[in-house]
């Protein structure tokens, strides 16, 4: 199963589905650390009962990566990709560290002191978050959209991986003495080895994979200034004809304002579906759906389910019959989940866990499904440079609306007296 049209020139094919695993396991990595800090959010919870850590984590987190990204959308054009990227995963290594590292000295205490450290470490992975989710998905936009589609697969795996994880760690060290905090150190540091990886995959491998390769030098006869030290790196030097005609190219691709009116729906979309999805998870199912026979299980298993079928969702859209290509399909589809909000605030409040369970599962189905459709299609049809700059915008426009959705998701605590 693929989102090409299977019409791939041999030298293109060579090392595609290299390419694909690095992909997804960038895309894990470009979430991991966050993901772990959410998924162990039992024990920030019992830290600090105080500070509501679920939401404020989130909300320290997004200022950061809503205003980084727009920064870095404005100047795209003129940005060095690589350096980029290897900032944002040299960051989200030594932010995992040095959450490790607060725990460690704090000697797992709670108060004021280190829940603002772990909020100055959230803030730090939103800006790495911003480095790298605008910068590959844009580096990838010109590429194969299979690309793509792996890459945010394996944003959604980082999930999976860690809601996974923080079962089989709570269940191991659920009746040894401080058995919390032994999970989520194992927890965390999983998180710090697995960041270094990613950081040395971007680094040596991924550049070097012929097809890599072969994108990117499209990318730079068509104009695009953001990949020379990718090819570079690749062991390929690409030099500017002698009458400027990169230059020439370069000047005359659609501007960012063209591309996002070109594609305002598109932006509208991812918006919609992550203002939604945010203002429900995680804040709202950690926090705000009552006591269960499930007890202390019962926020871990909402949030596994909801990262579980997010993953799935994700590799819906390889089959061909429920791949959503219709922009006026892709919009009515994504303004009927808003009627989740109901769904999920009498579920809370009359119904049991198990159409709680399923209601997440579903929350996280539509939205992984919707944001690789929407993610492949829109690039479709321009110059390299012009994809580039339109996969910024759009993780633009998906930042915006996760930040306006965790804003949101304190209303749900209205009334409750908090």
């Amino acid at each position: 199963m693929s989102l090409t049209d299977g019409n791939e020139a041999p030298a293109r094919v060579e090392g595609r589905y290299k390419a694909m695993a690095v992909c997804w396991l960038l895309g894990t990595g470009s979430l991991f650390c966050w993901n772990s800090m959410l998924t162990i959010e039992d024990y920030y919870s019992y830290l600090f009962p105080k500070y509501h850590p679920t939401r404020v984590l989130t909300l320290a987190y997004q200022p950061f990566a809503l205003g980084t990204i727009a920064i870095l959308t404005y100047n795209e054009a003129k940005l060095n990709t690589r350096l980029r990227n290897l900032f944002g995963f040299s960051l989200f290594f030594l932010s995992s560290l040095m959450v490790l590292v607060l725990d460690l000295a704090t000697s797992g205490r709670g108060g004021l002191g280190p829940f603002v450290g772990v909020c100055v470490v959230a803030g730090a992975f939103g800006i790495a978050d911003a480095c790298i989710q605008g910068g590959i998905v844009g580096d990838l936009s010109f590429m194969d959209p299979d690309f793509i589609q792996s890459f945010l697969a394996g944003v959604a795996a980082s999930g999976a991986l860690t809601s996974a994880l923080r079962v089989v760690t709570k269940a191991a060290f659920e009746n040894s003495q401080n058995g919390l905090r032994k999970g989520a150190i194992l927890f965390l540091a999983i998180s710090v080895f697995f960041e270094f990886l990613c950081l040395l995959l971007y680094a040596f491998i991924f550049p070097k994979l012929p097809i890599v390769k072969y994108y990117r030098t499209k990318a730079a006869k068509e104009g695009s200034k953001t990949v020379s030290a990718d090819l570079a790196a690749g062991g390929i030097q690409f030099q500017q004809d002698e009458n400027g005609e990169e230059d020439a190219k370069q000047q005359d691709r659609l501007s960012n304002k063209q591309l996002f009116l070109q594609n305002i729906d598109y932006a509208i979309d991812l918006y919609l579906i992550y203002v939604l999805t945010l203002s429900i998870f995680p804040g709202f199912l950690s926090e705000d759906t009552g006591t269960h026979s499930l007890g202390n299980w019962y926020a871990i298993v909402l949030i596994a389910m909801y990262n579980v079928l997010d993953l799935v969702g994700r590799y819906t859209p390889l089959v061909n019959c429920l791949r959503i290509t219709s922009r006026k399909g892709l919009m009515l589809w994504v303004i009927a989940r808003f009627v989740f909000i109901p769904a999920f605030y009498f579920t809370a409040k009359y119904g049991d866990q198990g159409w709680m369970i399923l209601l997440t599962s579903l929350l996280g189905l539509t939205n992984g499904h919707l944001t690789v459709c929407i993610l492949t299609i829109a690039p479709k049809g321009y110059k390299g440079p012009e994809q580039n700059a339109l996969g910024n915008l759009l993780v633009l426009c998906l930042l915006a609306g996760i930040f306006s959705g965790v804003t949101l998701d304190w209303l749900w605590l209205i009334g409750k007296g908090w």
